[in-house]
């Protein structure tokens, strides 16, 4: 099937597959199940494709597998070779199903809990063999680990302006009061910035992409909240919310829905304060068949999810 110089290469697609799969396992055991196939066999393909080249791919302990320097680089030209011959195959029933793979997705924290999640699950319904890979971290870094490579693309809502980078817009959401139930100010249709900062006020810290971008917009602002309280991110300050220590400002995504027994979100006004999520990719980078689906399912959900976060905001 393959040959180098007019020399044949002694292995086929089954022995690159377990190869790839010992590689993401680090497990014969887990790679021979993985590929429905017993040890001793899948110990077979591994030692003829060895064979074949003439070098060793796999260092192997009583605990477990590893690759060598050889095996590393052989590991990234095989999975390069799989994912452009599942580019090939995509259309024909069945492939994107079997195929295993891994997927790395950098986000911000306020897009995990509720919208992220939902995409994933639905994801590995459809894929249940491709492993997902969740960076949450802060929109600075989320762009820098896709710039890198360390991530295969980003949810984000900064890169838009970046040369090497690919903006796809996905919502435009404002900015929301959360509040417990019980709080005086879940009874109103809206909020403004200088009502709510009349209540102990929570704040995710200088170094959040949301701090800066609520700093901005509120700027000269006479009355402007001023917190008391400050997290990292925008779910820990949710948590300080739920227990009853103030209320803080929030992207309307990080939200739950209508029903949640502890947490309202209040529309705020004077001004309305709004940020674009898109998806972020590298310019020039073609994504693995398993990325490229994950992809596109961000824009299948997003209608979904944004349909819902105008009901709670107008509510």
């Amino acid at each position: 099937m393959l040959a180098v110089r007019d020399v044949a290469i002694n292995f086929n697609l089954n022995d690159l597959q377990a190869f790839r799969a010992v590689a993401e396992l680090s497990s014969f055991r887990k790679a021979a199940e993985a590929l429905h196939v017993s040890q001793p066999a899948f110990s077979r393909r591994i030692e003829k494709l060895e064979e074949a080249l003439g070098v060793r791919l796999l260092e192997r302990t009583t605990r477990r597998v590893s690759l060598t320097a050889v095996g590393r680089d052989f590991d990234r030209k095989v999975q390069q070779l799989l994912d452009d011959l599942d580019l090939t195959l995509l259309g024909i029933r069945g492939v994107a199903t079997t195929r295993m793979g891994e997927v790395t997705i950098a986000c911000v924290p306020s897009t995990v809990y509720y919208f992220v999640s939902q995409v994933i699950s639905r994801y590995h319904e459809r894929y249940p063999k491709v492993r997902v890979k969740v960076f949450d971290a802060s929109a600075n870094e989320v762009l820098a680990a896709v710039l890198r490579g360390e991530a295969d693309f980003g949810l984000n809502f900064i890169g838009g302006q970046e040369p090497d980078i690919e903006f796809k817009p996905l919502m435009e959401e404002r900015f929301v009061a959360a509040c417990r139930r019980d709080h005086p100010l879940a009874g109103k249709r809206k909020v403004s910035w200088t009502e709510l900062a009349q209540y102990d006020y929570i704040s995710v810290s200088k170094a959040s992409g949301n701090r800066l971008l609520l700093d901005q917009a509120l700027s000269g602002l006479p009355g402007r909240p001023q917190a008391i309280y400050e997290a990292q991110h925008v779910t820990t300050m949710l948590g300080l919310v739920e227990a009853g220590l103030g209320v803080a400002a929030v992207p309307s995504i990080a939200m739950p829905g209508a029903d949640h027994p502890l947490l309202v979100s209040v529309p705020l006004v004077d001004p309305v304060v709004s940020r674009k999520v898109g998806l972020i990719r590298r310019k020039g980078r073609t994504l693995s068949p398993a990325a490229l689906q994950f992809f596109e399912f961000f824009s299948e959900m997003k209608g979904r999810r944004v349909q819902a976060g105008k009901k709670r905001a107008s509510a």
